[in-house]
């Protein structure tokens, strides 16, 4: 996405010079003749970049006045200082006030444009930077090879191109943020700002604080203007995490801005233009929130363009083996210890059991398990040091003790009794997928479909 370049110069022939030289490079530009044109042209939408004159006539604040207002209230946007009549003293002075650089009158348009190449690309790793330090250990992408999640991956490859608003349901834990993530890094506005609020640890009372941000309020304790979430995901993506539980009233303002793509910020008056692509996540029952009247319809159908489903680890079984190997040696590296193995009867434990907690419990577990479970690095981690309310649910093979109940069976009763948990237990490990488990337990198919229905066993086939 072409970057916002607002151009602040007195002289007309100047800012069309810069103007046409830009927009030649694919640039957006605005103008501004003075002061009070650059702040509200600032204030009305947050630009990529500023190249601000440092003498302005006719402007009640001179350049440098201009940038310590800028840099008060938005000290990420790159300010880039020009003037005819510079000095050194002047250029350090501007750059200990805030300014990203500094060039003089007559400038060569290719130095122009390195420069300003440079001054967007520093505030584009600053704000990666500071990103990944709020987020660091998030994870990028949806792991696992189960229908489903193919199926969920496809989806997002192809919405995320196309600029469309996104929906997220799944119960809590699955990784519906980091679906959204995908589809930011996926789209066209990937290298623009990712932000998200989390509506549901947000104070009611903050909500359109937060959103919308706060004028700049006069009078002896006055403070500066603070931009809200839909102001700094301009040009890029804001996430409204567990969307629903977003107040009534709140729910109303939004659907305006998204409709006319502005909003008025708290305590003001001026109009905030945006664009900004919204996703939003949920893990309720938004039909059954409307009909109960929590949730606004036109709200909804606003957010729900493209409406995404992230299944719960239960209804993917199959993808917990690559999931408990992947958290187990994230685990191991994040805490300088030697990886761990889980043994077979360990998996299959963990794909017996419903995972209520869904991923996130999971990858809790694994934590738990390198730093509590017995034994060396050498020694696989086995079913019997689980959580009991994990190993409760497993299949009864794993848990029987050796001999127990067994020598009141008649040989063929035994052997039943074995194969039956032997092939639950088997099923469950593979999804309930039929064809892999014939091929595992060294059967045909249909020989393996005899043999469960002579046992009395009941699937829920998938393959």
């Amino acid at each position: 996405m072409a970057a916002d370049i607002l151009i602040v110069d007195d002289e007309p022939d100047i800012r069309m010079l810069i103007d046409g030289v830009l927009r030649d490079e694919g640039y957006t530009t605005r103008q501004a003749a003075n002061a009070d044109e650059a702040i509200n042209a600032f204030q009305a939408r947050r630009p990529g970049l500023v190249i601000l004159d440092i003498w302005l006539r006719n402007s009640r604040l001179d350049g440098l006045g201009i940038l310590e207002v800028l840099s008060r209230e938005e000290p990420q946007v790159p300010v880039m200082m020009i003037s005819g009549h510079g000095t050194i003293e002047t250029a350090v002075t501007a750059i200990q006030k805030g300014a990203y650089d500094f060039i003089e009158k007559p400038f060569k348009s290719d130095r122009l444009l390195l420069m300003v190449r440079r001054a967007l690309e520093a505030a584009r790793l600053a704000a990666e930077n500071a990103e990944l330090k709020l987020r660091i250990g998030a994870e990028n992408s949806l792991l696992g090879e189960s229908a489903p999640m193919q199926a969920l991956r496809g989806a997002i490859e192809r919405v995320a191109p196309t600029g469309s608003r996104v929906l997220i349901s799944g119960p809590a834990g699955v990784g519906k943020e980091v679906a959204a993530r995908m589809i930011h890094a996926l789209s066209r506005r990937s290298d623009q700002p990712f932000v998200a609020l989390n509506c549901a640890t947000l104070n009611p009372s903050r909500f359109e604080e937060e959103l919308f941000g706060i004028e700049a309020v006069n009078g002896p304790n006055r403070e500066p203007r603070r931009a809200g979430v839909l102001e700094r995901a301009h040009g890029g993506t804001l996430l409204l995490d567990e969307v629903a539980d977003m107040p009534l009233d709140t729910q109303g303002k939004i659907v305006r801005a998204l409709q006319v793509h502005a909003f008025q910020r708290v305590g003001g008056s001026s109009r905030v233009s945006v664009d900004v692509r919204v996703i939003a996540t949920t893990n309720r029952d938004l039909q059954a929130e409307i009909a109960a009247g929590r949730f606004r319809e036109d709200l909804y159908y606003r957010l729900a363009v493209v409406p995404l489903l992230v299944p719960a680890l239960r209804q993917r079984r199959e993808d917990v083996p690559m999931l408990a190997e992947y958290f187990l040696v994230r685990a191991a590296e994040n805490a300088g210890m030697a990886p761990r193995e889980l043994a077979p009867d360990a998996i299959t434990a963990l794909q017996a059991y419903d995972w209520p907690g869904n991923v996130r419990q999971l990858r809790n577990l694994m934590d738990w398990l390198l730093i509590m479970a017995p034994g060396s690095a050498a020694d696989p981690i086995r079913a019997d040091v689980l959580p009991p309310e994990i190993g409760a649910h497993a299949p009864k093979l794993l848990s029987l003790e050796s001999g127990a109940d067994m020598m009141g069976l008649t040989l063929r009763e035994a052997r039943d009794l074995f194969e039956i948990q032997y092939l639950q237990a088997q099923l469950l490990r593979l999804g309930g997928n039929i064809s892999k488990t014939a091929a595992f337990v060294g059967m045909e198919r249909s020989a393996l479909h005899r043999k469960l229905k002579q046992l009395g066993v009941t699937i829920d086939e998938r393959g």
